[in-house]
C-alpha cells in the first residue's frame, strides 16, 4: 500500500476494510470475534473496538503463514464448541448469504469446507482440487504441477471447519513447502489424508476480490458503489446520474427519495422518503426526514436533524443542530449546536456563534420566528416563538416570545468624507509606484 496505516485500515466505504469483516461476523450472529493482528496492532485493535467492542485481539508477532496466524487464535477459542470462519481484514466483500452456503455444506456433512472463485487467468492464486465432486486438495500456486496450473477454481482463503478439528488439523501442518510458511491451505490435504469428507462452495471472483494495492482499492471502492448504487434504486430512490453519487458502508435510502448529480453520503446518514437531496452536497452523520429539500451545494455534519418539509438551501452547513418542521435555512448560513423550531425562518448570513475557544453553547430558535439575513446569534441564546430579529443584528441576550430585537451600532453617514479618503489613498500608492 505504500502507507504507514495497516492495509486493513485503508478506508472503504467510509469504513476501514476489517471493519466489512466484522459487519459480516455480525450479520451471522458470531458467538466471537478474534482479530489476529501484527503490524500496527494498536492501531487495528482500536479500529476493531470501534466497531465491535466485544472483539478479541490476538498477536501475531512473527509472520509465519496463514496457519500460523489462525493458530494464535487457539487459546481465545478455549472452549468453544461451533464452528470457525476464517476471514481476511483485506476481503471486504465476503457476505452473510455465502457463508450461510458454506454452513450448509458443513450440514451436509462436510467437515471443511473452502471458499473458491472462477477466473480465466488464476496466476499466482492457489487451486482447488476436485476430485468425484469433492474438494481433495488446496494447491499454492508456486506449488502447483503444470496441470494443476489450468485449474480456475481459485482459493479465496475464507474456510469454516469446526473449532477442535480446525486446531488439531494446524498442528500437523509443517513449512516444508517453497515459500517456508505455515499454510492454513494444508488443513485439506490433511482431513482427507484422515479420511474426512471436505468440500468448496463457489462464489464470484468480486466478492473474494482482495485489497493489496493502492489501485486495488480504488477498484474495490468503485465495486462498492456500483452495488450501492444499484441496491438504491431498485429499492425507489431516484439517481439522476449515479456514477457521481458516492454512498458510505451503512446509507439508508427511502422510496421516493431524488439524489441529484455530485452528492457524497459520509458515514450515519437516513434519507426517509420523498426526500430530495440536490446537486454538490456532502451529508455525513444525519437525519433528513420526509419531505425535506437539502442543496444545493449543502453541508450536514453529524448531529444534524433535519425535520419533515425542512429546508436546507445553498452554502448551508448544519451541525450538531435540529430544524424543526417547516423550517428554512435557504442560504450562506451556519446553524451548529442549536435547536430551530417549526415554520421558523433563517435568513442569508445567519451564523450561531457557538464556541468560545473552548466550550461549544446552544443556540435555541422557536417556532415561526424569523431571523433576519445577517443576524449573529452569540450563544448560549435564546429566540423565542414568532419572534423576530433585525437584519445584521449581533444578539446576545434572550429575546422573548413575539418581541423584535435590534441590536447593531447606530448608522453615521460623514459628508464627502469618502470622496477625500479615496483621493488620499489614491496619492499613497501612487507615491508608493514612484518609490
Amino acid at each position: 500500500m505504500q502507507s504507514d496505516l495497516p492495509k486493513v485500515l485503508h478506508p472503504l466505504a467510509g469504513a476501514p476494510m476489517l471493519a466489512h469483516s466484522i459487519f459480516c461476523a455480525q450479520a451471522i450472529n458470531a458467538q466471537k470475534t478474534i482479530i489476529v493482528a501484527g503490524h500496527g496492532s494498536d492501531q487495528v485493535t482500536a479500529a476493531a473496538k470501534k466497531y465491535d467492542e466485544d472483539a478479541q485481539i490476538v498477536l501475531q508477532t512473527a509472520q509465519n503463514g496463514t496457519g500460523h496466524a489462525v493458530d494464535q487464535a487457539r487459546d481465545a477459542l478455549s472452549g468453544f464448541d461451533g464452528d470457525v470462519y476464517v476471514l481476511y481484514g483485506d476481503t471486504p466483500f465476503i457476505t452473510p448469504e455465502i457463508l450461510d452456503q458454506m454452513a450448509q455444506k458443513r450440514t451436509d456433512g462436510a467437515s471443511v469446507v473452502v471458499l473458491g472463485f472462477d477466473v480465466p487467468a488464476p496466476s499466482n492464486y492457489g487451486r482447488l482440487v476436485i476430485k468425484d465432486g469433492a474438494l481433495d486438495a488446496i494447491v499454492e500456486a508456486k506449488d502447483a504441477t503444470p496441470e494443476q496450473q489450468e485449474i480456475r477454481l481459485c482459493n479465496s482463503g475464507v474456510i469454516c471447519a469446526p473449532r477442535d478439528l480446525l486446531f488439531d488439523l494446524i498442528s500437523e501442518i509443517t513449512n516444508d513447502n517453497a515459500s517456508g510458511e505455515y499454510y492454513l491451505t494444508d488443513v485439506v490435504s490433511l482431513a482427507r489424508a484422515r479420511g474426512l469428507s471436505c468440500a468448496a462452495v463457489e462464489c464470484t471472483a468480486q466478492d473474494a476480490m482482495g485489497v493489496n494495492s493502492r489501485r486495488e482499492l480504488a477498484i474495490a471502492e468503485a465495486h462498492f458503489q456500483d452495488k450501492a448504487r444499484a441496491s438504491a434504486m431498485d429499492n425507489g430512490a431516484t439517481l439522476l446520474d449515479p456514477k457521481t453519487v458516492w454512498f458510505s458502508y451503512d446509507t439508508h435510502v427511502g422510496r421516493d427519495v431524488v439524489i441529484e448529480q455530485n452528492v457524497v453520503f459520509g458515514p450515519g446518514v437516513t434519507v426517509e422518503t420523498d426526500a430530495h437531496i440536490r446537486a454538490f452536497s456532502h451529508i455525513e452523520g444525519a437525519h433528513i426526514s420526509q419531505h425535506v429539500v437539502v442543496g444545493p451545494y449543502a453541508r450536514l455534519r453529524p448531529g444534524a436533524e433535519l425535520a419533515d418539509g425542512a429546508r436546507v438551501g445553498n452554502f448551508v452547513e448544519i451541525k450538531n443542530a435540529a430544524i424543526g418542521e417547516g423550517a428554512k435555512v435557504n442560504h450562506l448560513s451556519y446553524i451548529g449546536d442549536a435547536s430551530i423550531g417549526d415554520a421558523a425562518n433563517i435568513g442569508a448570513g445567519t451564523i450561531t456563534c457557538n464556541y468560545d475557544g473552548y466550550f461549544k453553547h446552544h443556540t435555541e430558535i422557536g417556532a415561526r420566528a424569523f431571523i433576519g439575513s445577517n443576524t449573529m446569534l452569540v450563544a448560549p441564546v435564546r429566540v423565542g416563538d414568532d419572534a423576530l430579529t433585525g437584519s445584521g443584528s449581533v444578539i446576545t441576550r434572550d429575546v422573548a416570545d413575539g418581541d423584535l430585537a435590534l441590536a447593531r451600532a447606530t448608522q453615521a453617514n460623514k459628508t464627502g468624507l469618502a470622496l477625500k479618503l479615496m483621493s488620499k489613498l489614491k496619492a499613497a500608492k501612487a507615491a508608493l509606484k514612484k518609490d
